[in-house]
């Protein structure tokens, strides 16, 4: 059971990994902590935003939208491969997700197939969106792809965690497809390189 770093050390352990870092706005105190708690965390969950342009799409996962305010990650993955933290704390971006697969990810083992959506994963996870349209043919930049395994492995590595404790939205929620275009066991085999 681990409690969530504070916003400060977040920042500096992306750093310290080699992220490229951009502060948006207040993002530090920026969260949904208002409508349940944010912790213990337990993983990372990485997924895809269906929208172009980083200007936009790092607009959109600070502020939300209708039906969904922001922020709906806690850093956003642009394509030229920089990091710009949105949120810290509670954040829209994992949903109600399985059971079987948190307990899991804790376990740090292979996951089941997700197939219910019971738990509140908001509450457990660290979420990076990454700016890509998910139709399986906007390409990911190497400089992102690095980005996102870098972004990744400084959580886990702060936490003491492995590569299984990184997740993909589409093994978390039934229904869900992100990231498309890359596959989860090929980037947790890029965290588990770099961890080690």
């Amino acid at each position: 059971m681990a409690s969530p770093m504070s916003a400060g050390r977040f920042r500096q352990r992306l750093r310290d990994e080699g992220c490229t870092v951009v502060e948006v706005g207040d993002w530090e105190h920026h969260n949904r902590n208002h409508k349940g708690p944010w912790g213990p965390v337990h993983g990372v969950m990485i997924h895809h935003t269906v929208t172009r342009g980083s200007k936009r799409t790092v607009e959109i996962c600070r502020d939300g939208y209708s039906g969904l305010p922001g922020p709906l990650c806690h850093g956003v993955i642009t394509k030229d491969g920089r990091v710009h933290l949105v949120g810290y704390g509670r954040a829209n971006h994992a949903g109600l997700g399985d059971d079987d697969v948190l307990r899991a990810v804790i376990a740090e083992r292979s996951l089941p197939r997700d197939n219910e959506a019971n738990t509140d994963g908001n509450r457990h996870f660290y979420g990076f969106e990454c700016e890509n349209l998910g139709d399986g043919e906007d390409p990911w930049p190497a400089a992102q792809l690095e980005a996102i395994e870098r972004a990744a492995a400084a959580v886990c590595r702060h936490h003491g965690w492995n590569e299984r404790s990184v997740i993909g939205h589409l093994e978390w929620q039934p229904g869900k497809v992100d990231p498309r275009g890359f596959t989860m066991s090929s980037m947790r085999a890029r965290i588990r390189d770099r961890l080690n």
